[in-house]
């Protein structure tokens, strides 16, 4: 199990304080934490204390209180017992996997497709993010804490989004993933998503907003940023590289999902927790529940109800 503890932080919080300053603010933090469980105490690593921190601005009080919430969810949720054969129905389109190529910094890649939906339960969703997110983390290279997401709107329409799933996506990545993501390049985004991103923008923090980057495969000037970012013989063609072999394959992946969860945690067991997850509860919704987010969702879609991000919140 990776618990992040030799990686080295590139959010650029501690560089902005006095090594002793940093130091000081990671033990106070340890103090109002108290007493943790083993699996509490390796979480909380000091690179793990300063993405909380820098999610917080510095605030000790508030970056606590972050992290406190973090390990409840985490000793409930439990997303380190999460196991392939349990999430990989959410799995078969591709809408969410890493992909085998990192970015020039070493940072591992999570290729993003919102038209490739192909379940209706908000519940599996949320829970093969967490395992992508989880996966993602384990596969860091000893110098990066961050990663970067390629989202292909290939295909793409509005009824591709999910209020209650944005909201959750949000809440969790947020709330938990802090400062995860070093850059999010959405490629090829219809007018109608960018008239959606224009209404949820000003609900974002300005960092998180200057890590999301549109890139149009007619643009030589947004392309470049790609080429900037990745050895284009390795990126794969639907994101304008050279790699025609980089396209998802389910049965790859899955063998690929395995070896990770093998080499990570040992065994392939899913979790009591997440054992009432059937395959019929990533396929169907409760319909009451369906109903009341078809509801929110064409209100979104028509600018008549606030934005799923919470404006008080700091995201990723």
């Amino acid at each position: 199990m990776n618990s992040d503890s030799n990686k080295s932080s590139l959010n650029g919080f501690e560089k902005s304080l006095p090594p002793e300053e940093y130091l000081n603010k990671i033990k106070e933090v340890r103090t109002l934490l108290g007493t943790l469980t083993e699996k509490s105490s390796e979480f909380c690593s000091d690179s793990a204390i300063t993405r909380y921190l820098a999610a917080r601005n510095g605030h000790v009080n508030k970056a606590t209180k972050m992290l406190k919430e973090t390990l409840k969810w985490r000793a409930q949720y439990k997303p380190e017992e999460i196991r392939w054969e349990e999430i990989a129905r959410e799995a078969e389109t591709g809408k969410i996997y890493r992909a085998n190529c990192t970015d020039k910094y070493g940072r591992p890649v999570l290729v993003m497709r919102p038209s490739s939906q192909n379940t209706k339960s908000y519940k599996g969703q949320i829970r093969f993010l967490v395992y992508c997110m989880e996966n993602a983390i384990l596969n860091l290279p000893d110098n990066q804490e961050q990663m970067v997401w390629l989202i292909d709107f290939h295909g793409f329409n509005m009824s591709h989004i999910s209020v209650k799933v944005s909201r959750e996506t949000a809440h969790v990545l947020q709330e938990h993933y802090p400062e995860r993501l070093g850059l999010a390049i959405v490629y090829n985004p219809p007018k109608i998503f960018e008239s959606f991103y224009k209404m949820v923008k000003p609900f974002l923090e300005p960092k998180t907003c200057n890590k999301v980057k549109f890139v149009y495969s007619d643009d030589n000037i947004s392309k470049k940023l790609l080429e900037d970012l990745f050895d284009m013989e390795q990126l794969e063609v639907a994101f304008g590289g050279k790699n025609s072999d980089a396209g998802f394959s389910f049965e790859k992946y899955a063998e690929r999902m395995r070896e990770d969860d093998l080499k990570f945690y040992g065994n392939t067991t899913v979790s009591s927790t997440s054992a009432h997850l059937t395959n019929s509860d990533s396929e169907v919704s409760d319909s009451e529940m369906k109903q009341l987010e078809d509801k929110e969702d064409e209100k979104i879609k028509n600018g008549t109800l606030q934005s799923p991000l919470d404006t008080t919140k700091t995201y990723t």
